[in-house]
């Protein structure tokens, strides 16, 4: 199957720039994978979010989506749906109203002045999408009234009337308390399992990242590291455990007995690439007051790359 979403050699500089704010990026997008963007500020993900969703033109480089190449820019705009970091609604309209006048703008249905004017598809449509996320109660409320985290809500099932193939979501949990972005995250996997929508995420959030499909890290404007989250800690740290003792000297008399490779701090860090835990603990004799495995997270990986010097 091809990929929903191909990036070749992709270029932006701006204009009176001295260096590109995206310098030649390639990467596909597998279809129906979930598929995150990461960087720091200024790394080129929103410079890069925004070519690909035909707001601005690149300087050089191919971009395709669902097939279709940026130049053809109605029908790359037919096949996605985007949610951006500030909600974009009309503060003074109803929930369904918003969404009927952007599934009017899209063509998808000739514009009736209320809701039960809408053709039965239309009526259908917005409120198994509602129910889906969990606003249904809510659809003739003015938007005014909601919550940052039920006008992200919103903004999904007014992104998914056109039934895009590629979701773009631009820091879209910006903002939400913890619950609303565990909410948010818990429909999003609903809306991909229900649909087979491809999402292509950028977000600050690493633990978000870390149930993505592949991830791409963009540093000074170039991938600097890809690949799924699994490989990319894989490849970059080992797990390590953490102990301590009362008798902190006769601790690191033992560990360079044994022949274990340490580094001496607030605890003692022994890396586990080769060792056991369980031999390891077993042939330690000091007793130990402390004793704590570490596993690598998608920020501890990040983190490394980002803050590695650019050769």
């Amino acid at each position: 199957m091809p990929p929903i979403v191909e990036v070749c050699a992709l270029v932006k500089r701006y204009r009176g720039a001295e260096t590109n704010a995206v310098d030649g990026i390639s990467f596909d997008v597998q279809p129906g994978a979930l598929f995150t963007l990461l960087g720091p500020n200024g790394a080129g993900k929103t410079t890069t979010i925004s070519i690909l969703t035909t707001t601005l033109a690149p300087t050089s480089g191919t971009v395709r989506i669902a097939g279709y190449d940026l130049a053809n820019a109605a029908a790359v705009r037919r096949e996605i749906g985007i949610i951006f970091q500030k909600p974009s609604l009309d503060q003074n309209l109803s929930a369904e109203e918003n969404v009927r006048f952007h599934a009017v703008l899209y063509g998808l249905y000739p514009f009736r002045p209320t809701f039960r004017a809408m053709p039965l598809a239309y009526r259908e449509q917005v409120e198994h999408l509602a129910t889906l996320v969990g606003i249904e109660r809510e659809l003739g409320k003015p938007v005014k009234t909601f919550s940052g985290g039920m006008k992200r809500k919103l903004e999904i099932v007014r992104s998914l009337m056109h039934r895009p193939r590629v979701l773009f979501l631009d820091e879209p949990t910006v903002g939400l308390d913890p619950a609303s972005r565990r909410n948010l995250w818990r429909y999003l996997t609903d809306v991909r399992a229900e649909h087979g929508v491809t999402v292509f995420l950028t977000t600050h959030y690493l633990d978000e990242a870390e149930q993505s499909d592949d991830v791409r890290v963009i540093k000074d404007g170039q991938i600097v590291a890809a690949g799924a989250p699994a490989r990319l800690k894989a490849e970059l740290l080992r797990p390590y455990l953490l102990v301590d003792a009362a008798d902190r000297e006769g601790l690191g008399s033992e560990l360079r007995a044994l022949g274990v490779a340490f580094t001496e701090g607030r605890r003692f860090r022994i890396e586990l690439d080769g060792h056991g835990v369980h031999d390891l603990l077993r042939a330690v004799q000091t007793p130990l007051t402390h004793v704590q495995t570490h596993d690598p997270t998608l920020e501890d990986a990040y983190l490394a790359i980002v803050e590695e010097p650019q050769t």
